[in-house]
């Protein structure tokens, strides 16, 4: 890996390379990075999780410098970027945060939440006097709405030039660190919000490595995307009125009536062409926004808001604007769908309908990249996650019958990859064994049915607990909890009990008790020896098809002539399934059985396909001989 990694950095082809769990990727990439970094040529590590970026930072850099030390000519520097709303704020913190009508108001400091925000300005002077990082990942215990009250978004700052506490702000240290370090460790928000904006949030760089690869179609896909409600656009208004004539805060706030009433005359779902109403209060919204924020420029910002309360209305009326302005033109690269978030009421969502373009052109156009992970191959090789961030499978530009490109507006052409699976530690044959209860019938859309109860009870009892419980829904998840609950004294903990970092320290503390949840839990989680013996899969991932983005890039290769299905919902659940099963076998010392309910693994046409997507684990449908092998490992 590391010989593979540094021949991309020096003749500037991208990489593909899969590295199992227990590989030791990161040093694999890392250490070419520090050679390549003594260059004088800066390279930015991203990952999806702020805790493998913090992973990086606080451990495995730090050992890798420490190590090599005496053999580069230099010690190369290096310093974590994260986004804005990662840092605590000095101008919240002292002048205070918004209301809804954009006064800047006070927390008490009666109540949880209050107390918590006394503590987090407390905690940030004095990181401010340590001359450390105002980091959240550092702050005291806290819920996310007492850190709103200490934090900003990037739309609302200020700016280091116009803030009174520009030179002190710990983002703008942050931020200045990145310039001068050989080696940037960031995130896949950043890293997409960087692209989007020109390459102005990181520092320049001519190699990027992007670990946790399989993540960043998504994590480009959430930076891309937008929402629009009612209550946003009417929050703005209200906010924008003190700096505004009162009959452009009022058509504001009639617009965002208009788009209640279309939102809710309209079921959820995809909205297209044909709903008038919603794309008619768009264009209402995206007019009198544009109104309100031309009203909101008239005036010096600088002489007339001393407290900044008047520019970080625009960053917020400008919001609703380009949002409503990409909603109402309803481009043929853009999906839009409506979704009901209960008490919260009805919202529009956003997102493009393919990334691979963008991250062709912004990511990978003039820079190597180095895109590495434990599950890149899926159906047996590269093609589909190549497809997935704009690099095209060599020997299919001229016939590629599976994926065809859904934006060939691209200029760029056809960028030189290589993929590389460098294997892993574990012999899956020996370590893990594949269990597809065929004898079950195949899943229904009403959930699991008495025999899938009557299977999983009996194969946890089997593995004496030991189990981590991944189902395809929360009802199909609880349900299962309840049941195993009813029939036996195991302990069983089921996602939505306790905060999930609690759920998990319990489940890896004691290797008896079990573990159920839903999709945060088939990514992630770290859980090796005796905790877990048994990974029960209730049912082949697939998106359901109800869900509208996953759905309209399904229909766009079906219409394109290809095969939507194998493109879209096969690949998604082989990525999933893939990962889930990653959960059993951490070490080399681990054994245990992956248990999937499901026969279409199996019995379906595509079966072959998410097979090959999995780790070459012993396969059998046999149960009493699982039943038998579960025993055997519960008594050691």
């Amino acid at each position: 890996m590391v010989e593979a990694v540094d021949a991309a950095m020096h003749d500037g082809s991208h990489l593909l390379i899969q590295a199992g769990t227990g590989t030791g990727k990161s040093l694999g990439y890392l250490v070419p990075a520090l050679v390549h970094a003594v260059e004088n040529r800066r390279v930015v590590v991203s990952t999806a999780t702020l805790a493998l970026q913090s992973q990086l930072v606080d451990r495995d850099v730090p050992a890798l410098l420490d190590a090599t030390e005496k053999l580069l000519p230099r010690r190369p520097s290096y310093a974590i970027q994260k986004g804005r709303n990662n840092y605590a704020c000095l101008h919240r913190i002292r002048e205070g945060a918004p209301d809804d009508d954009g006064m800047l108001v006070d927390v008490p400091p009666s109540g949880p939440i209050g107390q918590q925000v006394v503590e987090l300005r407390e905690w940030a002077e004095q990181q401010l006097l340590d001359d450390e990082a105002g980091d959240r990942d550092h702050a005291p215990s806290h819920q996310y709405q007492a850190w709103q009250q200490v934090a900003i978004a990037a739309r609302e700052c200020l700016g280091a030039q116009k803030c009174p506490y520009g030179e002190e702000c710990f983002a703008e240290k942050a931020k200045e660190q990145a310039r001068k370090a050989d080696i940037v460790i960031t995130n896949h928000a950043l890293l997409s919000i960087d692209a989007f904006e020109n390459r102005t949030v990181l520092p320049e760089h001519d190699v990027v490595i992007v670990d946790e690869a399989h993540e960043l179609p998504a994590r480009v896909t959430g930076a891309a995307g937008d929402e629009l409600s009612p209550q946003m656009v009417e929050r703005a208004a209200k906010r924008a009125r003190r700096f505004v004539d009162d009959d452009h805060a009022d058509d504001l706030i009639d617009a965002s009536d208009a788009l209640r009433a279309a939102l809710d005359g309209s079921r959820e779902g995809r909205i297209e062409a044909g709903n008038a109403a919603v794309l008619e209060a768009a264009a209402m919204v995206r007019d009198t926004a544009r109104a309100v924020y031309s009203d909101l420029g008239k005036k010096s910002d600088d002489k007339d808001d001393p407290d900044g309360a008047k520019r970080q209305s625009k960053g917020a009326v400008k919001e609703i604007f380009d949002v409503a302005e990409r909603v109402a033109a309803l481009n043929d690269l853009d999906v839009v769908w409506l979704i009901d978030r209960d008490r919260f009421g009805k919202e529009l969502r956003i997102a493009p309908l393919t990334v691979a373009g963008l991250l062709r052109e912004l990511v990978l156009k003039d820079r190597t990249a180095v895109l590495t992970s434990a599950t890149l191959t899926l159906g047996g090789d590269f093609d589909a996650i190549a497809r997935q961030v704009g690099l095209r499978p060599a020997d299919k530009l001229a016939d590629d019958d599976e994926m065809p490109e859904l934006d060939d507006e691209s200029e760029t052409g056809p960028l030189p990859w290589r993929g590389l699976d460098v294997g892993s530690p574990f012999e899956y044959e020996k370590q893990a064994i594949l269990y597809v209860a065929k004898h079950l019938p195949p899943p229904h859309r009403d959930g699991l049915g008495s025999k899938q109860f009557e299977e999983i009870v009996d194969l946890v009892t089997a593995a004496g607990g030991r189990t981590l419980g991944l189902f395809s829904s929360r009802r199909a998840a609880e349900a299962a909890t309840a049941a195993v609950r009813e029939a036996t004294d195991l302990k069983i903990l089921c996602q939505g009990d306790a905060h999930l970092n609690e759920l998990s320290r319990e489940f890896i503390e004691d290797p008896e008790t079990s573990l159920f949840g839903t999709l945060s839990l088939w990514q992630g989680l770290d859980v090796p020896g005796s905790t877990c013996t048994l990974v029960i899969i209730d049912r082949i991932p697939f998106p359901r098809p109800d869900e509208p983005l996953m759905a309209a890039r399904q229909r766009a290769v079906d219409e394109a002539g290809g095969n939507g299905f194998m493109s879209v919902a096969a690949t998604h659940a082989a990525l999933l399934l893939a990962q889930g099963t990653g959960r059993l076998i951490r070490r080399t010392s681990d054994r245990g059985i992956v248990a999937v309910l499901d026969p279409r693994i199996v019995t379906a046409r595509y079966g072959s396909f998410l097979r090959a997507s999995l780790p070459p684990m012993w396969p059998t449908a046999d149960r009493e001989k699982v039943l038998g092998a579960l025993k055997r490992l519960q008594d050691g």
